[in-house]
């Protein structure tokens, strides 16, 4: 009996022990499997941390590169849309310059051409206004030297006497030519002078041609009005 009861004893020592191994390992096997399994989710959800980080990122840059593409676009479109307003400015000036020099151009060439004309035109009526002075300058030295022979006391009664006759042939010729350049005035012309010597009658008509009419009436006035003879008169343009 005492044997038994020492063996049942040690058996349930034994068994004791086994429950209690058991019961170690399965504790250990349970506490590993669970650092395991952390570790394990641990380790997934941080690359699902790194993906989404990765993701964010990639989306981040992505979205840095468009906004960075769209700005150059912009940017280029404004340079370009400068760049044409600046032509189109550049052109539309360079126009308005070329339009100004232009009318500059023309201005200046119908105010030369309006000069040459006037200037023309002016040593024209010059020429007929210098020349009518010129020669009533004459007329009022001649008459100025006549009357000083008639006034003088040294001179004879019968020099005198030519001097006075002169006198009066000279402010009759005078009167002549003014009615006679009057007269052909009237026939239309503009200007017209006639100088008048001992031998022949020049008569100048400011206009670009004449008739053989024309020579004719001018002719007949200086004939009737001074008094020469149609052969020493010489008629020209001016």
């Amino acid at each position: 009996m005492k044997v038994l009861k020492r063996n049942q004893i040690i058996i349930s020592v034994l068994a004791l022990m086994l429950i209690t191994v058991g019961y170690m390992s399965y504790t250990s096997n349970v506490h590993n499997a669970i650092e395991t399994g952390a570790l394990m989710d641990s380790e997934k959800y941080a690359g699902i941390g790194d993906a989404k980080l990765v993701s964010s990122n990639n989306v981040q840059e992505a979205e840095t590169a468009e906004s960075a593409t769209n700005t150059e676009e912009r940017n280029e479109q404004s340079s370009t849309s400068a760049s044409s307003i600046s032509t189109e400015n550049e052109s539309e000036s360079s126009t308005n310059v070329n339009n100004v020099s232009s009318n500059k151009n023309k201005e200046s060439t119908e105010s030369s051409e309006t000069e040459k004309t006037t200037s023309a035109s002016a040593k024209e009526v010059d020429y007929f206004a210098t020349s009518r002075l010129e020669r009533d300058k004459m007329y009022s030295q001649m008459l100025e030297t006549y009357q000083g022979l008639v006034e003088s006391s040294t001179i004879a009664a019968e020099q005198k006497n030519i001097s006075t006759q002169e006198i009066a042939n000279i402010n009759n010729r005078k009167n002549s030519i003014m009615i006679a350049e009057n007269l052909i005035k009237n026939l239309g012309f503009e200007d017209v002078i006639i100088f008048v010597n001992d031998t022949s009658t020049s008569v100048i008509v400011k206009a670009d041609k004449l008739e053989d009419a024309d020579v004719a009436k001018i002719q007949n006035i200086v004939c009737r009005e001074i008094g020469v003879d149609t052969e020493s008169i010489h008629i020209s343009l001016k």
